[in-house]
């Protein structure tokens, strides 16, 4: 199962605010997190890779015309 890129930056959102508010007052507090954190991480890899793809999905002579253009302004 795959995620959307918009289902992944929302629930980075929201894991990221649910770190923000979280006080850790024991070990268990410690426990959640660490696995936020975690899952934060694999949200972030999650992301990055979306975007790894797209860059090496891309057609090279499409790559080679915006080189073109961007040198010639």
């Amino acid at each position: 199962m795959s995620l959307s890129k918009q289902s992944i930056e929302n629930l980075l959102d929201l894991v990221e605010i649910k770190i923000s508010t979280l006080q850790v007052l024991d070990r268990e507090d410690a426990r959640e997190m660490k696995c936020l954190e975690g899952c934060r991480d694999e949200l972030a890899d999650m992301r990055g890779q979306g975007k790894a793809l797209r860059r090496r999905g891309r057609p090279r002579s499409a790559a080679n015309d915006a080189q073109t253009v961007a040198t010639h302004h």
